[in-house]
């Protein structure tokens, strides 16, 4: 059995020590999106609860970001090209009003078997599929580096996959927010980094779309989601046509921006008060970013944004087109019944695979809590679920 409420509220004493030290004169080394220590708290307990050491003479370890490759050589670093050209419709006219362009940005291999020999970027071979992997954090926090604690999930991905994945990919999405301007790389900002990835595997690299597998944790999850609508609307008329995916992985994906203080009452099967004891997500920590990652938008584009709020009442967006899907929750996460209404919406317009029949896979580990897959320490339901996972992957 996984641990439980008892191990965060035995945490919250230490974590917020660490938030205070992090937050001291000249703090920026240690996260430089936000100085404030409340708002450091979750990012500050996932990693304690990952054993990661998180203060060291009063700071945070520096987080990998998208303006170099940390540790080029060890870590399998490369650098993916900006694609201003394949930024089209609705994305182009949001990038437009946001001043939103399409940049480098690093991106980092991770190989299955190190000892095989593969070369970093080497072309895709017959057969051969990937994982396109995009990391959770709100659009806020964390990072694609193999260094940072969400990275636990693709580590635990590779080592049960099926023969036929021997690598995947993390871009270093740009993070919403900064110092001095709050409104810094708001939304379209990290699709438009996640066009530029999946650009990268099939132009670059050589991978057929039926090959790639896209995969996100959290907000990772909303954005694999938002790419691979993307890819289903805008594809084909691209400049370089880029086909959808031959698979969704959404390990639970942040479905419905609009709920307010992550007020889960607004879902209609929403029980979620309940889980504010379950979960070690803090509310305040969604709503805030969510205002960091509308921008200039504003977040009444929320409501009715089909990239953003696929599991939003104020609307059924389509899902025609989409991939093969898996969808993972934990019982008791905060974000389990927006999660439950994107399934349903999927279920619905897709199909429930049963047998032969059917588009779409569903997960629900009981009581779990979110991203339970990126604890090792959450035994045995972290292996069962990526047992579940990579047999889910061997099948497509």
């Amino acid at each position: 059995m996984g641990p439980g409420i008892d191990t965060m509220l035995q945490a919250t004493p230490t974590v917020m020590a660490m938030a205070s030290c992090c937050n001291a004169e000249n703090s920026e080394a240690c996260i430089y999106h936000y100085q404030d220590a409340s708002f450091l708290f979750p990012y500050l307990l996932f990693n304690w609860l990952n054993n990661v050491p998180i203060c060291s003479a009063g700071l945070a370890p520096a987080v990998a970001n998208h303006l170099a490759i940390k540790g080029e050589r060890k870590f399998l670093g490369v650098w993916i090209n900006a694609v201003p050209d394949l930024i089209v419709g609705d994305v182009k006219t949001w990038a437009e009003k946001a001043s939103v362009d399409s940049v480098k940005i690093p991106g980092y291999w991770s190989h299955r078997n190190p000892k095989a020999g593969i070369v970093k970027g080497s072309a895709a071979v017959p057969g051969e599929k990937v994982i396109l992997s995009f990391h959770g954090g709100a659009y806020t926090m964390f990072s694609a580096h193999p260094e940072d604690p969400t990275y636990n999930i693709l580590k635990g991905i590779l080592a049960m996959a099926p023969d036929s994945v021997h690598r995947a990919f993390a871009p270093e999405y740009r993070l919403a927010g900064g110092h001095e301007d709050a409104a810094l790389h708001c939304f379209p900002t990290q699709l438009i980094d996640a066009i530029a990835g999946y650009t990268y595997l099939v132009k670059d690299v050589g991978f057929s779309p039926r090959d790639i597998i896209i995969e996100g944790d959290s907000a990772g999850g909303n954005l694999a989601q938002a790419l691979t609508r993307y890819l289903v609307e805008y594809g084909n008329d691209l400049p370089t046509p880029l086909l959808p995916p031959g698979g969704l992985l959404l390990i639970s994906p942040w479905a419905d921006l609009t709920i307010n203080k992550w007020n889960f009452s607004e879902p209609p099967t929403a029980e979620a008060s309940v889980r504010f004891q379950s979960d070690w997500v803090d509310p305040d920590w969604g709503d805030d970013s969510s205002i960091v990652f509308a921008g200039v938008h504003g977040r009444g584009l929320w409501a009715d944004n089909r990239y953003v709020s696929p599991a939003s009442k104020h609307i059924n967006p389509s899902f025609e087109g989409f991939p093969r899907t898996l969808i993972t929750a934990g019982g008791g996460e905060l974000m389990l019944d927006q999660i439950r209404v994107l399934r349903d919406r999927m279920f619905q317009q897709l199909g429930e695979v049963k047998g032969e029949e059917g588009k779409v896979s569903y997960l629900e580990t009981p009581d779990a809590w979110h991203d339970h897959i990126s604890f090792p320490q959450y035994e045995p339901e972290r292996s069962e679920a990526l047992r579940v996972i990579t047999t889910w992957i061997a099948s497509l």
